[in-house]
């Protein structure tokens, strides 16, 4: 009897889907697919791998993290005996012997909720938006806050805390690891192979839209567990005072500081990164002020 379950989430993602399914079933069986209202052949392309689908409703705002809660719900609902429940994205390709590896740890340790291993950028080397995000899959091993949106998870803290919080349209996965830590679990990230993801970012215009979500999410994050949290009233702040005009002329001051710990290329654009981070921060708190999007009524922020 399977103790494991796959839960892929996808939208519009192609060929990669059927990679990301096809390394999926090569070590466990037991998988379902999630569609956020793509228009591409997403869909019949699951179905042709003999998978389950199940086709969000477009009246509900997308987000992955509704999807994720709505695999898990169908896995966990028709296999009861599931213990432990592997989310993975439809654009990422598991690596073989990730699960054997990830299975080892979590059993290893009684009180991990979670565990997680080393993402890697399909083709670094295209361009330099993708090197930047093979940089920051590059996590610290050992016990962490959070983990990525690819894990393995246990059931019972998973649906203790209630899974993800499903109207965030980014930064769900700090926020669930957030509420798990907080029931006394812990989130292990492991020294081990387990995902390629495929950004596909190849234009400017891409990676400015991949910072401004992230900027939504920071101004989010915040507004839900800021208080006291001094790492991200830092974060908020950081990017509002150095995304103002005066403090450009002071970019080189932070370019240095930053190229000392990551490089010339992850140092230049963190630092022009403060403008599209600060702009999704003040996407948000507009939002919030006009009460043009309550909760359940944001919209994705796409780069792709």
């Amino acid at each position: 009897m399977s103790v494991v379950g796959f839960v892929i989430i996808g939208r519009n993602e192609g060929a990669r889907l059927g990679l990301s399914i096809d390394s999926v079933l090569r070590q466990s069986s037991l998988a379902v697919y999630v569609d956020s209202g793509s228009t591409d052949d997403s869909v019949a392309l699951a179905g042709t791998r003999g998978l389950p689908v199940v086709e969000l409703d477009p009246a509900v705002p997308f987000t992955a993290a509704r999807a994720r809660n709505a695999g898990f719900a169908w896995l966990t609902s028709r296999h009861p005996e599931l213990e432990l429940v592997h989310f993975i994205d439809g654009d990422c390709e598991l690596v073989r012997g990730w699960l054997d590896r990830a299975l080892a740890a979590i059993r290893s340790d009684a009180g991990l909720a979670a565990v997680c291993g080393r993402r890697r950028e399909r083709a670094p080397g295209a361009s330099p938006y993708n090197r930047l995000c093979d940089h920051e899959w590059n996590t610290p091993v050992g016990l962490r806050e959070t983990c990525g949106g690819d894990a393995l998870f246990r059931v019972t803290p998973f649906r203790g805390v209630g899974g993800f919080r499903e109207d965030l349209i980014a930064g769900e996965e700090p926020d669930l690891c957030h509420r798990i830590r907080r029931q006394g679990w812990l989130i292990r990230r492991v020294d081990a192979e387990m995902t390629v993801h495929d950004a596909a970012m190849t234009r400017f215009a891409q990676w400015w839209q991949r910072n401004r979500r992230s900027g939504y999410a920071t101004a989010e994050a915040f507004a839900l567990r800021g208080e006291g949290n001094v790492r991200l009233r830092h974060a908020v702040a950081s990017n509002v005072i150095w995304a103002m005009p005066p403090m450009w002329l002071l970019w080189p001051v932070l370019w240095a500081r930053i190229c000392r710990r990551g490089g010339p290329l992850v140092a230049s654009f963190i630092t022009l990164g403060k403008i599209p981070h600060c702009q999704g921060q003040l996407q948000y708190w507009w939002r919030s002020m006009r009460r043009k999007a309550p909760t359940g009524e944001t919209r994705l922020i796409e780069y792709k």
